[in-house]
């Protein structure tokens, strides 16, 4: 018996199957001379709506609703997926509705009237509707914009604890056949108020130091900075790129090393400014480092010589990082550089662009005008002498984007070149 059923059922597979894909084809046959040409005669059991864009995210409450574009509702040929832009189907009246976001319909993303019905989300007890502005539009050839369109509440409160927008015929509009809903995919809506507290991507020098990923307003981690008087985004990227470990014991246990790192990488997306410092090793500035606003290392200058960041050694980069260090600490003798390689000139260091009165000079004077001089990095009383910086070397990254825009600026002429500082009697 099992040998005859080993035989038999292959063959009554391959019928079996034969039979459904003939059934198949009749089926959808059928449906085609039913619709007929779907542009010009369209039957409404082939019709159904689309949201033809995505939403952009994240929503808040009492903000309007946008997309990528315009947010649009097409109605199309459910078989040829063309709008129908002609007959009375094409000016129909729309109404805009909040489904449940768990609502998915069946494996096919087909549902019934019903079903779409039972899955509108009402607003809450002695709340207002949940959509406020124009939940009506109407199509023109077919296509419909949203207007002024926004949520009163949020979705915290929903089972899934998201929503979805859906569209239907409006009631007075139906031709007597179903016209299949629409909806978008699910997402969140929050309250207006958590828009206060947005993360910036990316985030700016000036940002306060809550706007990085893993440290929220008012929370452990941004109180322990600000007792530290680290309170920008600047201040931050600063500690990080002359003491990390010490910016890393701020933060405390608590502060796990996945969270440490996504933190930095937040903060290392930072746009730097186009500034550029030098702090000369001795009086004579024969010898000394450059860097950036955030303390980033970016050459060195080595008896006039200059040497780029990536080709320093080992112990010329710890070199430069305690030069930064004491940069810090003594911002009256840091000398702002001028670029001046954009303007077609050979780039030069002049003693003349650090004079008292010079531009260049009141405008660093007027961004460091607030800072402590025994502390040039806006942290008052935090840094009271060389002495607070740990002896360990600085290990991260020190080939930042900025450093190679000017080496790719030829900002020095060649990747090593003769940098003079020219005297008043020599100009």
């Amino acid at each position: 018996m099992n040998a005859l059923q080993k035989l038999i059922e292959p063959l009554l597979r391959t019928v079996v199957k034969e039979e459904v894909e003939l059934a198949l084809t009749k089926h959808l046959a059928i449906i085609k001379r039913q619709c007929g040409n779907s542009q010009i005669h369209p039957s409404a059991s082939c019709l159904q709506l689309q949201f033809t864009n995505r939403l952009s995210l994240p929503i808040f409450t009492g903000t309007r609703i946008e997309g990528d574009n315009s947010i649009n509702i097409a109605l199309v040929d459910a078989l040829t997926g063309q709008v129908i832009m002609s007959g009375p189907e094409s000016l129909m009246k729309v109404e805009i509705v909040v489904l449940e976001g768990d609502f998915e319909g069946d494996e096919e993303e087909n549902w019934t009237y019903e079903e779409f019905e039972n899955n509108i989300v009402k607003e809450r007890e002695g709340k207002p509707p949940l959509l406020s502005g124009d939940v009506f539009l109407n199509l023109n050839e077919g296509i419909g914009t949203f207007g002024e369109l926004m949520f009163t509440d949020n979705s915290s409160w929903t089972r899934s604890r998201k929503f979805r927008l859906g569209a239907r015929v409006g009631s007075g509009h139906s031709t007597g056949m179903r016209v299949r809903e629409a909806k978008t995919k699910p997402f969140i809506v929050k309250d207006h108020r958590g828009e206060l507290y947005k993360k910036h991507h990316p985030p700016s020098l000036d940002d306060e130091v809550w706007r990085l990923e893993k440290i929220g307003k008012d929370g452990a981690f941004h109180k322990r900075l600000c007792s530290e008087n680290i309170k920008t985004v600047k201040d931050f990227l600063i500690l990080l790129n002359i003491d990390s470990s010490r910016l890393r014991n701020i933060l405390g246990s608590g502060m796990s090393a996945k969270m440490w790192e996504v933190v930095i990488d937040h903060a290392r997306t930072c746009s730097p400014d186009n500034l550029m410092y030098f702090y000369g090793a001795n009086p004579d500035r024969k010898s000394g480092v450059f860097f950036d606003t955030v303390g980033q290392v970016m050459g060195m200058l080595s008896e006039e010589h200059y040497i780029p960041d990536d080709e320093l050694s080992k112990s010329q980069k710890a070199d430069a990082l305690m030069l930064v260090k004491s940069a810090f600490d003594h911002w009256v003798d840091v000398v702002p550089c001028e670029n001046t390689s954009t303007a077609g000139v050979s780039p030069h260091f002049s003693s003349n662009l650090c004079s008292s009165g010079s531009p260049l000079v009141e405008n660093f004077e007027s961004s460091f005008s607030s800072y402590n001089k025994s502390d040039g990095f806006g942290l008052p009383n935090s840094i009271t002498s060389p002495s607070y910086f740990s002896p360990a070397i600085f290990t991260g990254d020190s080939r930042f984007d900025l450093a190679q825009d000017f080496l790719d600026q030829d900002f020095y002429g060649s990747k090593s070149t003769n940098i003079s500082f020219e005297t008043d009697s020599e100009s």
